[in-house]
C-alpha cells in the first residue's frame, strides 16, 4: 500500500498530468484558430500549480515518497515554481506569434507539448533515483524535438529539429551509461543509497570516476556547455522563437536540480573529481561562448552563445562548494548557482520576448540589423531590451551583476589560489562579452531606423507581463536579498535533509 506521504510528494505533478489530459480531451472540441478554450484551461493550470509550489516551498517540509524514489523539499518546489511561471511566460508571449504562423491550425500540440515537458521539468526536480531522474529527461527532450519540429512547413526548424534528436540521444546515452556504472558499482539506483554506499569506501575509486566522466558529459549536454555545445547554436536560431523561448528557460533549472541530485546530494564524496571537470567545462564555455558571440549578426545565434558562457558562470558556482573535503561552503556556493540560473531564466525570458515581439507574419526579426532605431519607433521597448543585455552583461545596479558578484564571491572566499585565478578569468571574459551585448544597445539607440518599421501589435497580456518580467530584472538587481535568501535556505535544507 503506498502511503498518503507518497502522494503528497508528487501532488503538482498529478495535478499538471490531470489538466494535460483534460486539455488535450477539450482541444479536440475547439476548432477555433486562437485555441482560446486550450489556452484558458493551460494559464489556469499554471497558476494553480503556481501557488501549489510556493505554498509547499514556504512550508518548508521535506518528504520522501514511493520508497524514496521521489523529494519534495523546499529546494525542489521553488525550483517546481520558477519553472512553471517560466512555462507560463512562454505560453503568453508565444501565443500571438504561434497563431500568426499557423502552428495552431492542426491542433493545440503547443500548449499540450509545453505542459508535457514542464511535467518532465518537475519530475527531473523531484528525481531521487537514478532512472525517475532519466524518465524526466526524455519526457523533456522528447517534447522539445516535437515542439522544434512542429513548424512543419519549416526547412530550417526540421533541420534543428533533426540535429537536437541525434545530439540529444548522443548525450542521454552518456548519461545512461554513466547511472549504470554507478549502479554496477553500489548496487542501488536510489540517490540517497549511492551516497552511502561512496561513503563506506568499499567501492572503487577508479570504478566510480569512470561512471562520473559519463554522467558529467550527460549533464554539460544539458546545459549546453563546452564541448558539448553544438546543438545550441542551430537548436536557437533554427527552432520558432516562441520555442527557442521555452528551451532557453524551464529545462535550465531542471538541468540545474538534475546536477545537484546527483553530484552535491549523490556524489557529494567524488567533489574533488567532478569540480576539476566542471572547472575546465566552465573556463572553455566563458572563453568559446563570449568570443565566438562577437562575430554573430543573428540575435537567437549571438544569445544562443552567451547562453553557453552564462552556463559557464552557473559552473563556477558549482566548483566552489567542498575546498579540500571540507563542504562548510558548499550552501554558499549552490546557492549563487540557484540565484544565477534563476536570474537568468527571467532574463532571458524577456530577451526571447521581445525578438518575438518585434516579428511579425512572415517577418522574422532575427537579425541585430532589424533592432536598428528601435528607441525612435518604440522607446519602452528598447528599454527592456537594453535593461536584458546591461543585465546580462553584469552591469549594476541590474540582477545579473548580482549573480556574477555571488558566483566570484563563492570562488573568492575559498582562499584557494585556482580558484581566484578562475574568478579573475571569468571578470575578463565578462568585459569581453560586454562588448556584444552593448553592441545591441548601440543599434537600438544610435543607429537609424530602417524605412517601412514595423507596427508592434502584441496582446494586452504579453505587453503587460512582458513589462512587469522587464522591470523585475532592476527590481532585483537592487533589492535581491529576498530572491538570495530564498536560495540559500532551499539550498541547506536539501544539504541537511
Amino acid at each position: 500500500m503506498i502511503e498518503k506521504a507518497s502522494w503528497i510528494a508528487i501532488y503538482p505533478e498529478i495535478v499538471l498530468l490531470a489538466m494535460t489530459c483534460a486539455i488535450v480531451l477539450v482541444d479536440l472540441l475547439d476548432r477555433s484558430a486562437r485555441r482560446l478554450a486550450s489556452y484558458g484551461l493551460c494559464a489556469a493550470t499554471l497558476l494553480v500549480l503556481l501557488a501549489l509550489t510556493a505554498l509547499a516551498a514556504v512550508d518548508g517540509q521535506t518528504l520522501y515518497g514511493f520508497g524514496g524514489q521521489v523529494v519534495s523539499d523546499p529546494l525542489a518546489n521553488w525550483l517546481k515554481c520558477f519553472a512553471t511561471l517560466a512555462t507560463l511566460l512562454v505560453l503568453v508571449y508565444g501565443r500571438a506569434y504561434v497563431q500568426k504562423r499557423g502552428m495552431l491550425l492542426r491542433g493545440g500540440e503547443w500548449f499540450t507539448l509545453n505542459l508535457l515537458s514542464l511535467l518532465g521539468v518537475f519530475v527531473m526536480i523531484s528525481g531521487n533515483n537514478f532512472l525517475i531522474l532519466y524518465l524526466g529527461l526524455e519526457l523533456v527532450t522528447l517534447a522539445s524535438y516535437a515542439l522544434v519540429a512542429l513548424r512543419r512547413d519549416h526547412a530550417v526548424s526540421l533541420e534543428a529539429a533533426m540535429k537536437y534528436f541525434v545530439l540529444g540521444a548522443m548525450a542521454s546515452g552518456f548519461l545512461l551509461y554513466g547511472m549504470s556504472m554507478l549502479y554496477g558499482a553500489s548496487g542501488t539506483l536510489n540517490i540517497s543509497e549511492v551516497l552511502q554506499a561512496i561513503a563506506s569506501g568499499k567501492i572503487q575509486h577508479q570504478i566510480l570516476v569512470f561512471g562520473l566522466v559519463f554522467i558529467v558529459a550527460g549533464l554539460a549536454f544539458k546545459f549546453g556547455v563546452v564541448p558539448f555545445h553544438m546543438w545550441i547554436p542551430d537548436v536557437y536560431q533554427g527552432a520558432p522563437t516562441a520555442v527557442t523561448l521555452m528551451i532557453g528557460s524551464a529545462p535550465k533549472l531542471a538541468a540545474f536540480a538534475m546536477a545537484m541530485r546527483l553530484l552535491a546530494e549523490g556524489l557529494l564524496p567524488l567533489a574533488m573529481d567532478w569540480q576539476q571537470m566542471l572547472a575546465v567545462l566552465a573556463i572553455a564555455s566563458l572563453f568559446i561562448g563570449n568570443l565566438a558571440a562577437i562575430a554573430q549578426t543573428n540575435i537567437k545565434r549571438m544569445l544562443a552563445y552567451s547562453t553557453i558562457a552564462q552556463m559557464g558562470f552557473v559552473l563556477l558556482g558549482l566548483v566552489a562548494g567542498v575546498v579540500g573535503g571540507n563542504t562548510l561552503l558548499a550552501a554558499n556556493a549552490y546557492s549563487s548557482a540557484m540565484f544565477y540560473v534563476v536570474t537568468y531564466v527571467l532574463t532571458t525570458l524577456v530577451s526571447f520576448g521581445i525578438v518575438m515581439l518585434l516579428s511579425c507574419e512572415g517577418f522574422e526579426s532575427e537579425e541585430i540589423a532589424d533592432f536598428s532605431g528601435l528607441n525612435q519607433r518604440h522607446p519602452f521597448y528598447a528599454l527592456l531590451m537594453a535593461l536584458c543585455m546591461f543585465s546580462l552583461a553584469g552591469l549594476p545596479p541590474l540582477v545579473g551583476f548580482q549573480a556574477k558578484l555571488s558566483v566570484l564571491q563563492a570562488l573568492i572566499s575559498t582562499g584557494q589560489a585556482a580558484l581566484i585565478g578562475l574568478s579573475v578569468f571569468a571578470v575578463v571574459m565578462s568585459l569581453i562579452g560586454a562588448f556584444y551585448y552593448i553592441r545591441v544597445v548601440k543599434v537600438m539607440y544610435f543607429d537609424a531606423p530602417q524605412s517601412g518599421g514595423i507596427a508592434i501589435e502584441a496582446p494586452w497580456d504579453m505587453r503587460a507581463l512582458l513589462s512587469v518580467n522587464g522591470l523585475m530584472l532592476l527590481a532585483l538587481g537592487i533589492v535581491p536579498g529576498a530572491l538570495m535568501t530564498l536560495c540559500a535556505s532551499a539550498v541547506v535544507r536539501m544539504l541537511l535533509s
